[in-house]
């Protein structure tokens, strides 16, 4: 009980600040949370936005419940996470922020925010191409292999995939 208390505030604090930040305080520094969206551009941008959010609080627990630890690379879990989201496609974290930054785009007509959208993207697939998958790989070995070729990195499954 204790480890699964341990791994709840390491996610905690890794939800502040790494989603925090980039889904919440930048956009945040960007507009302000105001804009000039025309009223038919902000109701499916504020719903964009609070889908990813929701979709990372949901990715966060899957991590806490399943894989014992954190997303953070300092403290990573004890097991691979394939349960939950992680189930549909490999990042659902990454997905949901990416779609909380796009729905604040769109909410506040925010060119800024957009642009902070691509940044974090291409960012994010580098980190991903470059250290994560490798790590993964390394740390799980064949079982990472299956499931990297069964989930899609990005693009959800039309069904969930089941080992």
């Amino acid at each position: 009980m204790a480890e699964r208390g341990r791994a709840a505030v390491g996610s905690v604090v890794f939800f502040v600040l790494a989603p925090g930040t980039t889904a919440g305080l930048v956009p945040w520094l960007i507009t302000r949370w105001r804009g000039d969206a025309p009223s038919w551009a902000q109701a499916p941008g504020a719903v964009v936005t609070l889908a990813g959010t929701l979709l990372v609080v949901a990715a966060f627990v899957q991590f806490v419940v399943e894989g014992r630890g954190t997303p953070a690379p300092v403290a990573p879990t004890e097991t691979l996470v394939v349960g939950g989201l992680y189930r549909w496609v490999r990042n659902p974290m990454y997905v949901g922020v990416a779609g909380a930054i796009a729905g604040q785009a769109v909410w506040f007509a925010s060119a800024g925010v957009a642009l902070w959208f691509v940044a974090f993207v291409a960012a994010v697939t580098t980190f991903v191409v470059l250290y994560e998958e490798p790590t993964l790989r390394s740390t799980y070995g064949a079982a990472y292999d299956e499931y990297a070729a069964a989930v899609h990195r990005w693009v959800p499954r039309l069904r969930p995939w089941r080992p």
